[in-house]
């Protein structure tokens, strides 16, 4: 078990973050991480062209890291809707097939398959999850002949349900479909083995669960996309783009693997080397170790809860790192709020109470949940 990290944060003792699902906050590491990268941009004749290059490498090798694939296969994007454009992009859909998805699935991981769907006459089949059961399942049973495209987290946003990504990666292959996935709500706190899964794409915001700044992302391309087509044509993804001074000596190849999926202006250096600090954070633990650690918070508020009434799905079929508490019945009124008044810091989603603590989360904050909630 990891013990608390509390001190790398500037989280005051009376505030009790239990969101981190909603957004992770930033730690010590990353602030100066960032304030590096914005006085690098302050002083540009110090910022050499090979810096634009070196900054980038140095996040996409700690991503690959994290994600335990080559460093070839990692793009930096600026969100998860970016990458998941560039997945639509580059498998194929034809007239009459079918985009599987969950019900309540996240809009980003939804409109950009109805906007596919509806240019070349396929459709959705929207997946919904027996109550009290995770999806994998129903899932399973959706896909078939017609299906074209499985477009899934690896844990639902709201109520931290699960797919076992293994058995439906296993199934896409089966009859052909691409596998997309949106790790947003679970790269960094939750082990994926990408080798036994094998995504066509997967992508991941950095700001949730791999504890960097907002605007920034990672995305996995399977080797088999490597040749794919990028959705922007910027300078620095194309082949020889190293050499200033040959710029306009204007090239048709790439940089090699999923750098020509690179966003335009990736070399940000107060985002790219803020998100670097926070994979340093994740890599410093192991993603395995983090997990545990997260499944006993998580387990040891639920133990609690249930004492109040409160409901809550057991770990296998909810992530670990996910706590969905229902209340039987009407959410209380004003909740969120009252809770907040005490300092409290959860989501409403749907109706349930979406708890999600991280490793800078003590007993103090779990105390302050439980009496506020009693």
């Amino acid at each position: 078990m990891i013990a608390c990290q509390r001190d790398r944060f500037a989280i005051p003792a009376e505030v009790h973050y239990l969101n981190c699902a909603y957004m992770a906050p930033l730690s010590h590491a990353v602030i100066a991480a960032m304030d590096k990268g914005a006085r690098a941009k302050a002083s540009p004749w110090r910022y050499r062209p090979a810096d634009f290059f070196t900054v980038a490498e140095h996040f996409r090798e700690r991503a690959a890291r994290l994600a335990a694939v080559p460093t070839d296969c990692i793009a930096i994007v600026p969100s998860a809707s970016y990458g998941l454009a560039v997945a639509a992009a580059n498998v194929p859909l034809v007239r009459g097939q079918e985009v599987v998805t969950l019900a309540g699935q996240f809009p980003s991981n939804v409109y950009v398959w109805q906007d596919l769907a509806a240019r070349v006459g396929a459709s959705l089949r929207t997946v919904e999850r027996p109550s009290q059961d995770c999806w994998t399942g129903a899932v399973l049973d959706a896909i078939g002949p017609d299906t074209g495209i499985v477009a899934l987290p690896h844990c639902h946003w709201a109520d931290g349900r699960v797919v076992d990504l293994v058995a439906v990666g296993a199934k896409a292959r089966a009859v052909g479909a691409a596998l997309v996935l949106d790790l947003t709500q679970s790269l960094g706190a939750m082990p994926l083995d990408f080798t036994a899964v094998d995504p066509d794409f997967a992508v991941a915001a950095c700001y949730k669960w791999l504890m960097g700044p907002y605007g920034t992302g990672m995305l996995y391309v399977a080797p088999r996309h490597h040749g794919g087509r990028p959705i922007e044509h910027n300078w620095i993804n194309r082949a020889g783009s190293e050499d200033f001074a040959r710029l306009v000596d204007y090239r048709e190849d790439f940089q090699p693997g999923a750098r020509r999926f690179d966003m335009g202006e990736r070399s940000n250096p107060p985002l790219l080397m803020g998100a670097s600090a926070g994979l340093d954070f994740l890599l410093e633990f192991g993603v395995e170790a983090i997990a545990e650690t997260l499944a006993a918070k998580t387990g040891a508020i639920a133990a609690r809860a249930a004492v109040l009434g409160l409901e809550a799905a057991p770990v296998g079929t909810r992530a670990a790192h996910f706590l969905s508490l229902g209340f039987g019945g009407d959410m209380p009124a004003g909740l969120t709020e009252r809770l907040a008044s005490r300092n409290v810091h959860v989501s409403l989603r749907g109706s349930s109470l979406r708890v999600t603590p991280h490793l800078y989360n003590d007993e103090a904050d779990a105390d302050a949940l439980i009496a506020a909630l009693s």
